[in-house]
């Protein structure tokens, strides 16, 4: 099992946390953000991170593993590598998560939904649907970095490989805004 220590020492190597004033994709503001993405440029630190992510799942029979694109697409396949079972992911079409591609849920196969960095559950909950609608078996959710610090609730297990209390604010609430000293970025994948 990873430590946690080991989890931070490879966000950091992998430059993943970043410092400064972001608006994230629920459209709230935080003074840090998790850019996951860099995780895939180096099969060492996915492999290691998606592999301990796997362990968490690897009694639960998981049979297909889904990640919401763009974030959790790259994941999915190595998380599923590391599962030894097929993988696949949704994405937008018209704004709304859908399966594509001939991406298929058997009735009662068994699935995990992974996503790189969970804050609000969105996208994650938009395929909990998609899932639940074919009548597919969801075993789970599993993510890197749980924001939340535990606080999320998706009715299934919910694992992570680190969890994480990042404060995040509305903007009329933010108060980096009412500073007035950073630039608003908004470095994620998703339009907003």
């Amino acid at each position: 099992m990873i430590t946690q220590e080991r989890v931070l020492e490879v966000l950091k190597e992998a430059d993943v946390l970043l410092e400064g004033h972001f608006r994230l994709t629920s459209g709230r503001h935080s003074n840090r953000y998790l850019q996951c993405a860099k995780v895939f440029r180096n099969t060492k630190y996915s492999e290691e991170l998606c592999g301990a992510l796997a362990e968490h799942f690897a009694n639960d029979g998981v049979e297909v593993v889904i990640g919401p694109a763009m974030g959790a697409v790259q994941m999915a396949y190595e998380v599923s590598r590391a599962l030894k079972c097929e993988n696949f992911f949704a994405e937008r079409e018209d704004g709304k998560m859908t399966l594509r591609r001939g991406f298929a849920i058997k009735p009662g196969q068994k699935v995990l939904i992974v996503e790189d960095v969970v804050t609000t559950g969105g996208s994650v909950r938009e395929v909990i649907e998609l899932v639940r609608a074919a009548g597919g078996d969801l075993v789970g959710v599993g993510s890197i970095v749980d924001r939340t610090g535990g606080k999320i609730d998706f009715g299934v297990p919910f694992r992570a490989v680190i969890s994480l209390d990042v404060e995040s604010w509305e903007p009329q609430d933010c108060p980096i805004c009412k500073e007035g000293k950073l630039e608003l970025v908004k470095p994620g994948s998703r339009k907003v």
